[in-house]
């Protein structure tokens, strides 16, 4: 009967641990999670401009690669709208599905989406 009490109490422990989480990341994966779920690319799909707007991240610095779906580099100039906003011209490019890089050093924000033009 000892060893029963002994088992439920050490499961218990273990279930908690786990409900809690890896200790020392409880800070850290919220703001990732916010970051990364504060990005919406607009309208998806798109004909003539994509455009990206941050709720956490200032796009002042900014920097955006686009490849297209096998992986080729293509050249693009995002127009920045306002703190938050940047648009992109996208109304020459073949239809397909194309990859936009994001990446802000100060913030340490870096991401990746996805995104049809038709």
């Amino acid at each position: 009967m000892k060893t029963l009490y002994v088992f439920i109490f050490l499961c218990s422990l273990v279930g908690s641990a786990i409900a809690q989480g890896p200790i020392g990341f409880e800070s850290e994966q919220p703001e990732r999670l916010d970051m990364k779920r504060g990005v919406t690319l607009f309208p998806n799909p798109t004909t003539d401009f994509i455009s990206i707007r941050f709720e956490h991240i200032n796009v002042g610095k900014m920097t955006v690669t686009m490849h297209n779906i096998i992986g080729n580099q293509i050249s693009v100039s995002p127009e920045q709208i306002d703190d938050h906003e940047l648009k992109i011209r996208v109304k020459d490019f073949d239809a397909g599905y194309y990859l936009l890089a994001l990446k802000d050093e100060q913030s340490k924000f870096r991401g990746t989406y996805k995104f049809l033009k038709l």
